[in-house]
């Protein structure tokens, strides 16, 4: 629990079902000099816990955030990357070391406010469907049960779906997730709306039914996010080209700029091509460290293909390539019709380490990714995420 108004409805969805819940807050780690929200998250989280006469606990996962998301962040902008610091927090922190932990405890699921869907396939000995609990917005699974003399198998395959909230929906963040990993969670509000999500909370009486929703990061709050890389990295002055190579002006250094950021350049004095007009980040080189900057509708802005690599398929299972898909570069981004193709494949799988066995995480060293229109700012570490039609969450991985 957050002290959010999604992680509150959620465990008051769970109670009202039947489930016996408890909630957990996770400290969250900040940067030396950085304001800190965790009190007033931390309080609210507790009182929403004990309107519903739930347990409260506070765990505490800093240290290991700090090493292997925080100083992850910190490596790939100095290698001129951009990173996506929520999702390697739901890979290592919110599914990693809390569900282990959680399992360890005793639960059997955990539960996150995440607005996305979990379909369910199980195997049967006597055919039946799926007991589905709640008005068809998440199911009450249990490794074994029995209804009726029927038996039932376990699940053995979990299906990630775009939440109803097409606004709301947080699937691109969690394509690391595996078949371990779902078989112990519930999103309870994946099939709600954000307004229906309040509407909840306000009936439940929940006291953070109207508090405003967070724009930080997770696991950490709201940051100033500039401050904080400025702070772990030199400054290193470089020269601003226009696509021609002519000098415009000067930068920062080129680890504090993003692929399709509108930047403002310092000793900006002639223009792009002669005219003084908003410019954005084409390209960079961090060798040289030099900016390539382009206006908006600049054709140096856009690419029809990329590279991906650290790919994973949350099935479990190798997909045929080439696949013909829907795929996103960006949190909301609408869907791209787009083909994956084999890149190495064969070889970069049995040399991958990071190669793990069917069903746990399958991975390949990377693949290649063209899509049907050029896309906008693509932007090296940040993550690709595929889709089928039906919006299904097929995997990702991270654009080289």
């Amino acid at each position: 629990m957050s002290g959010g108004v999604d992680s509150s409805v959620a465990a008051a969805l769970l109670k009202k079902t039947g489930y016996d819940v408890s909630g957990v807050f996770m400290r969250e780690w900040v940067p030396k000099g950085m304001e800190c929200s965790e009190p007033k998250n931390r309080q609210m989280a507790a009182r929403a816990a004990s309107h519903l006469g739930i347990p409260f606990a506070v765990w505490d996962f800093r240290a290991v955030y700090e090493t292997n998301v925080a100083s992850y962040l910190i490596r790939e902008y100095a290698a001129g990357r951009t990173p996506n610091p929520d999702i390697m927090c739901n890979k290592d922190i919110k599914f990693g070391v809390f569900l282990d932990a959680a399992r360890r405890a005793g639960a059997h699921y955990i539960s996150t406010g995440h607005y996305v869907r979990l379909q369910a396939t199980p195997t049967l000995l006597v055919g039946a469907p799926t007991k589905s609990v709640g008005a068809g917005h998440y199911i009450r699974r249990e490794p074994e049960f029995q209804i009726s003399n029927f038996k039932f198998l376990k699940i053995e395959n979990y299906k990630l779906k775009i939440a109803l909230d097409i606004n709301k929906d947080q699937s691109y963040f969690l394509w690391t997730l595996t078949q371990r990993q779902l078989q112990h969670c519930i999103f309870p509000i994946g099939g709600y709306t954000k307004l229906h999500v309040r509407q909840l909370a306000k009936k439940f009486g929940l006291p953070n039914w109207d508090r405003k929703d967070s724009q930080g990061v997770c696991f950490v709050g709201e940051l100033n996010f500039g401050k904080f890389l400025r702070a772990q990295l030199p400054v290193r002055e470089g020269v601003v080209v226009a696509t021609d190579g002519t000098a415009v002006g000067t930068h920062d250094g080129t680890e504090f700029y993003t692929i399709g950021q509108r930047i403002g350049i310092k000793n900006y004095e002639s223009g792009i091509m002669g005219k003084r007009e908003p410019v954005y980040v084409a390209d960079k080189n961090l060798e040289t460290n030099t900016l390539v900057v382009a206006s908006d509708d600049s054709p140096e802005l856009f690419k029809s293909e990329c590279a991906v690599f650290d790919v994973s398929w949350i099935s479990g299972e190798q997909p045929k390539l080439p696949l013909q898909c829907l795929g996103r570069i960006r949190y909301r981004q609408p869907l791209q019709s787009c083909r994956i193709e084999a890149q190495n494949y064969a070889d970069s799988m049995e040399d991958s380490a990071e190669f793990f066995s069917a069903k746990v995480r399958v991975t390949s060293a990377s693949i290649r990714v063209r899509f049907a229109q050029p896309q906008r700012a693509v932007t090296p570490g940040q993550s690709a995420v595929f889709y089928s039609k039906a919006g299904e969450v097929l995997g990702g991985g991270i654009i080289e």
